[in-house]
């Protein structure tokens, strides 16, 4: 159960990182000049977050099984 609750707080956090982190990301390299801000803001919401969250997720998964009880 302790596990469960650290992987969820995980992808919580690596969605949060990975939102944040998404859309400065997009904000400083995209060419578009029309509507930069909402491309960043759903590109990070629904790509960034989401991959983010499952690469920490699975981390703290991997990490969490492999240690010695």
């Amino acid at each position: 159960m302790k596990t469960l609750g650290l992987t969820v707080l995980a992808a919580i956090g690596g969605y949060l990182a990975g939102l944040f982190g998404g859309m400065v990301l997009i904000e400083t390299f995209s060419s578009n000049l029309h509507d930069r801000s909402i491309e960043a803001a759903m590109t990070a919401a629904f790509v960034f977050g989401p991959l983010s969250a499952i690469a920490a997720a699975t981390a703290v998964s991997l990490f969490r099984s492999r240690r010695p009880r």
